[in-house]
């Protein structure tokens, strides 16, 4: 496997989650995973994480170019049954590397969303590289976490008969609703993800400003890091919430899941997503969400049953929401029993199966 990032790395997100949780489970059935991922300031070059052996290459800038030459060198150097690409930041067209069966894992691609988030001649590049995916891919097999991927790259040109959708899991284990962690006595809305642009947090804060106007107990928590914060605490500060805003930087597992807990809702404005893992897991733990509706965040929320879809961008929609559950307890619990209901028809386990069938079906020469 190659992936920009494994879990342990800063910049790791909800990719790795989801790369970590499947290919762990595949190497705790028995198959050996290696994994060739960047590395970072103080990392060690190689490591063991759930099962899977990682070695580590390059940085978050220069991973690029150092992944080739340390594919060659992994391929020389053992038998591989297939190859798989998690195409998280930009396409490195690895296929071109083996003639081994070889499948691309996407989560989501960002095509002109980039330039809400790079400079201009960075998201050139990351928009350029991403157009020939279909003629650079054109032998590969594709795993699309969402419908809504798999039709973006059918809109690009890849063939929808080489697209395989395997929706992400969550561990309804370690999330799941206790009494023991009840609902914030004010309402509280929870962010958890990378503060990047492209994410829409200002979307959020324009909305709050508009709930405070009305009532002014609600709360925003704000749990990730990321470059994008100073402009965000900016704009917190100018739009007199502030206050309101608790902006809490990375938390553990253990913290955010009592942060899902004690949420009257899950929000997410991103401009795109591949799935929104963080509904699910707020999900899991009986917490609704509202959401943008587009991309696949429309596939991790069900409208009026786990939580509210929303314009994208339609800041006033987004207040009359959050003003509607502040205003009614019960809403909140009757959305997050939904949420469960929901959260329960997934898991990671189903998604191993599905993701184990799939390469057997490639390396069989069917994919």
């Amino acid at each position: 496997m190659v992936n920009w990032n494994d879990r342990e790395n800063p910049w790791a997100g909800g990719a790795e989650i989801h790369l970590h949780e499947i290919f762990g489970r595949l190497a705790r059935r028995g198959h050996e995973v290696d994994l060739v991922a960047s590395g970072w300031p103080g990392a060690a070059p190689a490591a063991e994480l759930d099962g899977i052996r990682v070695q580590r290459v390059g940085g978050r800038y220069s991973f690029a170019w150092r992944a080739r030459s340390a594919v060659r060198a992994q391929l020389v150097a053992r038998g591989y049954d297939v190859v798989v690409e998690d195409i998280n930041k930009v396409p490195l067209y690895l296929c071109h590397l083996t003639d081994l069966p070889f499948c691309a894992v996407v989560p989501h691609l960002f095509g002109t969303t980039a330039f809400l988030e790079a400079s201009w001649p960075v998201a050139a590049i990351v928009w350029a590289a991403e157009r020939p995916i279909p003629r650079g891919y054109r032998r590969a097999a594709f795993h699309a976490i969402s419908a809504s991927t798999r039709d973006d790259l059918v809109r690009r040109g890849v063939p929808r008969e080489r697209i395989t959708v395997i929706y992400p899991g969550v561990d309804g284990v370690w999330y799941h609703p206790d009494p023991g962690t009840p609902r914030a006595q004010r309402p509280t809305f929870l962010y958890v993800g990378r503060l990047k642009r492209y994410k829409g947090l200002e979307i959020v804060l324009k909305a709050l400003a508009q709930v405070r106007a009305v009532r002014g107990d609600a709360v925003l928590e704000i749990a990730g890091q990321g470059d994008d914060r100073p402009r965000l605490e900016r704009l917190a500060r100018s739009l007199g919430v502030a206050d309101l805003v608790r902006f809490l930087g990375f938390v553990s597992e253990e913290e955010k899941r009592r942060l899902m807990r004690h949420a009257w809702a899950m929000v997410l404005t991103s401009t795109k997503e591949g799935w929104g893992i963080s509904n699910v897991e707020g999900a899991a733990c009986g917490t609704p969400a509202l959401v943008s509706d587009n991309s696949a965040l429309r596939e991790s929320v069900r409208d009026g049953e786990t939580g509210f879809l929303v314009p994208h961008g339609d800041v006033g929609a987004l207040a009359r929401r959050m003003l509607e559950l502040a205003a009614d307890p019960e809403l909140v619990a009757r959305l997050g029993r939904g949420a469960r209901a929901f959260a329960t028809g997934m898991s990671w386990e189903r998604a191993a199966q599905a993701t184990e069938a799939h390469l057997e079906y490639v390396i069989a020469g069917e994919g």
